[in-house]
């Protein structure tokens, strides 16, 4: 760009939309929407409603508003556009996505392991752990590791994995009853949602 030339209504560098906008938008007629279409109407000096117009007498009247046309449906035909303000447009739309992403709660999932001849008092521990991740809304996988010859446990490590889930039943809720992966009997556990 010139030295003392500043391209104007031009995006951001850090804009993840990729929204196109004033003369980036080149099909010949668009279809503009929006709510505040009085304010064109002013400018233009006629009534205008939603509907197809010359793309190039949309983008004068974006400029004489000192506001931008913003392609927002590109696929549609002709492509749906808005004159706004880009700038507050793309504020707002960072916005709501942080508040999105503030509202998702992530999911976390903890571990507790078990070999098939785990003994009572070891087990009971385990128990005590996995009430206290339940209560903290967090999700357990919980396994039994076979060693070498020990994989004639399974049924044993089975049964450690169901006492485990009968245990933990007002807590959480098994997604699906144990399954051997490799050399590892799993099985997930999802708390329950506080009334």
């Amino acid at each position: 760009m010139a030295k003392g030339r500043i391209q104007p209504n031009n995006k951001s560098q850090d804009d993840k939309f990729n929204y196109r906008l004033n003369n980036d938008i080149r099909v010949p007629r668009v279809r503009l929407v929006g709510d505040n279409l009085e304010e064109v109407s002013e400018v233009a000096g006629k009534t205008i409603e939603t509907g197809i117009f010359n793309t190039y007498q949309v983008i004068q009247w974006a400029e004489e508003m000192e506001m931008d046309l913003v392609e927002i449906s590109p696929n549609a035909d002709p492509p749906v556009c808005k004159i706004i303000d880009y700038k507050k447009f793309i504020y707002d739309r960072k916005k709501k996505e942080k508040e999105l992403k503030a509202k998702t709660a992530k999911t976390v999932i903890k571990e507790i392991r078990f070999g098939p001849n785990t003994d009572d008092h070891d087990f009971t521990f385990k128990v005590k752990h996995a009430v206290k991740f339940l209560e903290d809304g967090e999700k357990i996988k919980a396994y039994v590791h076979f060693r070498g010859r020990a994989i004639v446990f399974k049924d044993r490590g089975e049964l450690i994995l169901l006492r485990f889930i009968k245990e933990l039943e007002e807590y959480g809720a098994a997604e699906e009853l144990p399954k051997l992966e490799g050399k590892r009997m799993i099985v997930m556990i999802s708390p329950k949602k506080k009334k």
